[in-house]
C-alpha cells in the first residue's frame, strides 16, 4: 500500500532533538509552511525559546521535555500529540550525539551512551511512530541518519558505526510495514557534512580542535529534505552531491575510498590549534541555546542541485555522473601529490552557483 501523505499544512509533526543543526532548521522550515508541531529535546529553556518564536510568527507548537534513549520519555512525547492535537502525521528522529576520536582512544562507556541515543533513540522513536501511525490514516517516519550510514570516516568510527546501524533498522522496518501492507512510509535521509554546531557539540579525543570535512551544506538543505519526505514517500534521500558520490564510491572502488580516507581525511577534520574544553560540549549536558549553524570557516553551499533533482522525479544522471567524475579527478589528483585542493574539486561546488570552485586551487608547498 502505498501511504497517502498530507501536505505540511494539515500536519502534525514531531521533531526530536529541534532545538540545534537540522532539527532546529527543520522545526522553523515546517512552522513556516504551515505544520503544527511537537517539538523534543532535553533543555526546556531551548525548547521553550523555539516555541515561542513559532507561536509568535503564527505558528501552532508545543514541547516535550525528553531523553530520547529512555522509551518513557519517548511515549511521553506521542503522548503530548494525541493529546494537544488528536496525534501526529510525521515522525522525525534528529537527536543524536557525536564523538570525535581514534576507536582505541575513545572510552567504550562514552560510545555506549553515543549509541543509546543515536540508535536506541531512533528505534524507539520509529516503533512508538509505526504502532501510532498504521492504526490511524498513515503517515510518515523520517530518520536522520548520516553519509557515514553508506561510508565509514576516520576519526568519527562510533558515530560511524552508530549510523550504519540506523541504517540497517530503518531498511528491515520499511520493509516490515510495507510486508503487512502498512500505510506509513519510511525515509532514511543521508547528510554531507552540514554546517551546524556538531564539532562544538561533540565530544573529543584528539588533540586538535574537530571541524567538518568539506564539502558543506547548510542545515536547510536537510529541512528541504525532510520536509518532502513528510509530504511525498522516499526510500531514502542523500542530502549534497557529495553524499550521493561518497556512496558510490564506496559501492565501486571501497579500498581506494579507504586509502583517501587514510592519507586527506585526518587532516580534513582537525584544525592547527588546541581542542575546545570538554566542558563546552553538548554530549555530556544538553545545549541551552537555538543554533541552527556552526563555525566553519569556509564554503558552505546553501542548496544541492543534486537532492533537488533527486527530489524532484528528476534523477539527474548526467549531473550525477559529472560530479563524481569531478570528486574522483580531485581526489585522485590529491593523493598523486600535484597539490590540488580535494575540497575544491568535488560535486558540492557542482550544487551551488559557484561553478568557479572546480577549478583547481592550489597551495602552496
Amino acid at each position: 500500500m502505498t501511504p497517502q501523505l498530507k501536505p505540511l499544512d494539515e500536519q502534525v509533526m514531531v521533531i526530536t532533538g529541534a532545538p540545534s543543526g537540522n532539527g532546529l532548521a527543520t522545526a522553523r522550515m515546517a512552522a513556516d509552511r504551515g505544520a503544527s508541531l511537537v517539538v523534543a529535546a532535553r533543555s526546556e529553556d531551548a525548547l521553550d525559546e523555539l516555541t515561542d518564536e513559532i507561536t509568535e510568527a503564527g505558528g501552532d507548537a508545543v514541547y516535550v521535555v525528553a531523553d530520547v534513549s529512555d522509551r518513557t520519555q519517548v511515549e511521553e512525547i506521542a503522548a503530548v500529540a494525541e493529546d494537544t492535537y488528536g496525534g501526529f502525521d510525521t515522525w522525525v528522529n534528529n537527536a543524536g550525539k557525536f564523538i570525535y576520536g581514534r576507536l582505541d582512544e575513545t572510552p567504550v562507556e562514552d560510545m555506549r551512551e553515543l549509541f543509546e541515543v543515536n540508535v536506541w533513540g531512533l528505534l524507539y522513536g520509529s516503533l512508538v511512530a509505526a504502532e501510532h501511525l498504521k492504526h490511524r490514516e498513515g503517515g510518515a517516519i523520517v530518520n536522520v541518519g548520516s553519509v557515514t550510514s553508506e561510508r565509514a570516516l576516520i576519526l568519527q568510527g562510533a558515530y560511524t558505526a552508530s549510523k550504519h546501524a540506523v541504517k540497517g533498522f530503518t531498511d528491515t522496518l520499511r520493509m516490515e510495514l510495507e510486508e503487512e501492507g502498512a500505510p506509513v512510509s519510511v525515509t532514511l535521509v543521508k547528510p554531507a557534512a552540514i554546517d551546524t554546531p556538531y564539532p562544538e557539540h561533540a565530544k573529543n579525543y584528539t588533540d586538535s580542535e574537530v571541524t567538518l570535512p568539506p564539502p558543506v551544506y547548510a542545515p536547510e538543505t536537510v529541512a528541504r529534505s525532510v520536509c518532502h519526505a513528510a509530504e511525498h514517500p522516499e526510500r531514502d534521500i542523500y542530502v549534497g552531491g557529495a553524499a550521493k558520490n561518497m556512496a558510490q564510491m564506496e559501492q565501486y572502488a571501497p579500498g581506494l575510498f579507504d586509502t583517501i580516507m587514510e592519507k586527506l581525511f585526518v587532516g580534513l577534520q582537525t584544525r592547527d590549534r588546541p581542542p575546545r574544553r570538554q566542558s563546552d560540549n553538548a554530549f555530556d549536558q544538553p545545549g541551552g541555546e537555538l543554533r541552527e549553524r556552526g563555525d566553519h570557516g569556509g564554503h558552505v553551499a546553501e542548496r544541492s542541485l543534486y537532492t533537488r533533482a533527486a527530489t524532484s522525479g528528476t534523477r539527474g544522471t548526467a549531473l550525477l555522473a559529472l560530479g563524481a567524475a569531478a570528486l574522483g579527478y580531485g581526489v585522485y589528483r590529491a593523493i598523486r601529490g600535484n597539490g590540488v585542493d580535494v575540497a575544491a574539486v568535488s560535486s558540492a561546488e557542482l550544487d551551488g552557483d559557484d561553478r568557479s570552485a572546480l577549478r583547481p586551487v592550489r597551495r602552496e608547498r
